[in-house]
């Protein structure tokens, strides 16, 4: 490796006047080591061994990402209370009308009183879909019935899970398992809970 050679006294005048003429990026922070001769490159004329290196580039600002929309949606304005049960049944007749005063006991129950949605989602997805394939036709799903303030706006003062609940079982992949949902019998928890009729097992 060459050895490099130190500036001439012409060269060291002329790097001492631009020196002396350059305006400091950050008057107010002191350098933290002393200019070597090293350093003197970058003036026009000097030898290609005598140039500085680069001065590193500053890093791009990060880009801001949108925030994910949540994964769970359901009706803020609709009440599934009013329209549940009031249409033609699917099941046998005779069965539904038994089932809605609470004469056909339930085979099967899930409590998701006191959930998040996080958690009562999956937990209702597992349990339908269990029961529909131990071929189960009747279980009851406890929502809870939240706060009876009916001049609330948003439906979680109504009790967000029981408002979330049959939009959930008319999704998939809930959906094709369930018959009839309508809310449940006094002594089986009234509107705090759900009689949820699965299809028969093909």
């Amino acid at each position: 490796m060459a050895r490099r050679r130190r500036l001439s006294s012409e060269e060291r005048a002329l790097w001492d006047r631009v020196a002396a003429s350059a305006i400091p990026l950050h008057p107010d922070r002191a350098p933290s080591e002393p200019l070597s001769e090293a350093v003197a490159g970058g003036l026009p004329g000097l030898p290609a061994g005598l140039q500085p290196p680069e001065a590193p580039r500053a890093l791009p600002a990060p880009v801001r990402r949108p925030a994910p929309e949540p994964s769970l949606r359901f009706d803020l304005v609709s009440d599934p209370r009013h329209s549940l049960g009031t249409g033609a049944p699917r099941m046998d007749r005779r069965r539904f009308d038994k089932m809605r005063r609470g004469r056909l006991e339930p085979e099967d129950r899930l409590d998701l009183h006191g959930m998040t949605l996080e958690r009562a989602h999956p937990a209702l997805t597992r349990f339908v879909l269990g029961a529909y394939a131990r071929e189960l036709r009747l279980v009851l799903v406890i929502t809870g019935k939240g706060r009876s303030d009916e001049s609330a706006i948003a439906p979680h003062r109504h009790g967000i899970l029981r408002h979330s609940v049959p939009h959930w079982l008319a999704m998939p992949p809930l959906v094709g398992s369930v018959l009839d949902v309508v809310p449940a019998h006094q002594r089986h928890g009234g509107g705090g809970a759900y009689y949820v009729y699965l299809r028969r097992r093909r």
